[in-house]
């Protein structure tokens, strides 16, 4: 099997495994409390231990860089950003059957950041823009390039490796949708973005991913920005993600105007949101309806906001 082949395949985590882990390595909090929290993520596997600890470990070999990444540069951007960032208190090597690095980080209070969990959109736009607006100004001369480990993201519009939005995997995922939507407009939106002129300053700090999965909120306020896995240094457009996954109407302008992004960027991070926000043509079944019409109404957004600039 290649080392492609073998990045895909799921590894087996449960609370046995993370305890052997703790016992061999971190005796310490290997008696404490574990369980596994409610919404653990796509490319990682979360517990928490204990009241202050969680444990996170990659799903896939793909993700082991990004227990480096954060491992490395959490500490190091945490003190220049307005925000709570994860904080590594350890990191664990492979042992116990478990072939990859993990961690061990300070818990953070807080539910997802949804778009129906926050009570002052706009406060919340200027809140996000400040905070991507800090990390962008942050020195990236040594940070991490696009790369494999963080999916590409942060790469110009047009590249061809694997990226959330290259061309191979985001002109079929629409298509899948011919006749369930307006397949024609989502088009026009990826062709706007391929069209729109390349970043033409110096690549810059991008989270990767600031979806609402990746977002805490306290009582209704945003408090914490998490899973920094794709961490990268590119092109700013990808981090415009949160403009179409979390914000909305009068929310969204806000957003823009605080963080003063410029058509072109605005054009790519469209993009970045319709390959964020794509459904497949299951989501849009008449199963869920509450969730077909989310999906259709931030996919409208997302061709209304175009057609304004056509």
């Amino acid at each position: 099997m290649s080392a492609d082949d073998m990045s895909s395949v799921e590894m087996h985590i449960d609370e046995a495994l993370v305890r052997r882990l703790l016992a061999e390595q971190f005796p310490r909090w290997a008696e404490l409390p574990l369980a596994p929290v409610p919404s653990p993520g796509v490319d990682n596997v979360t517990y928490r231990l204990g009241e202050e600890m969680s444990v996170r470990l990659p799903r896939y070999s793909r993700w082991a860089g990004q227990v480096e990444r954060e491992q490395w540069w959490l500490p190091r951007l945490a003190p220049q950003l307005p925000l709570t960032v994860p904080r590594p208190l350890a990191k664990g090597r492979p042992a116990a059957g478990y072939p990859l690095p993990w961690s061990v980080y300070q818990w953070l209070e807080g539910e997802n950041a949804t778009p129906e969990r926050l009570a002052d959109p706009c406060r919340t736009a200027t809140e996000l823009a400040g905070f991507l607006a800090a990390l962008q100004r942050i020195d990236a001369s040594d940070g991490p390039p696009p790369e494999w480990s963080n999916a590409f993201r942060g790469v110009p519009m047009g590249d061809e490796r694997d990226s959330a939005v290259v061309e191979t995997r985001l002109r079929p995922g629409i298509a899948a949708l011919k006749g369930l939507v307006d397949t024609d407009a989502l088009t026009a939106v990826w062709e706007a973005a391929l069209a729109a002129p390349a970043w033409d300053g110096p690549p810059v700090w991008i989270h990767g991913d600031p979806a609402p999965g990746n977002l805490l909120a306290v009582d209704g306020r945003l408090s914490a920005v998490i899973d920094f896995g794709t961490l990268a240094v590119g092109d700013p457009a990808c981090d415009l993600i949160a403009a179409w996954t979390v914000l909305s109407g009068e929310a969204r302008d806000v957003f823009r105007t605080t963080l003063s992004v410029d058509d072109a960027t605005w054009a790519r991070g469209r993009a970045w949101g319709l390959a964020a926000l794509l459904p497949t043509p299951a989501d849009l079944s008449a199963a869920d309806p509450v969730r077909a019409a989310r999906a259709r109404r931030r996919l409208d957004e997302l061709v209304t906001d175009h057609r304004r600039t056509v």
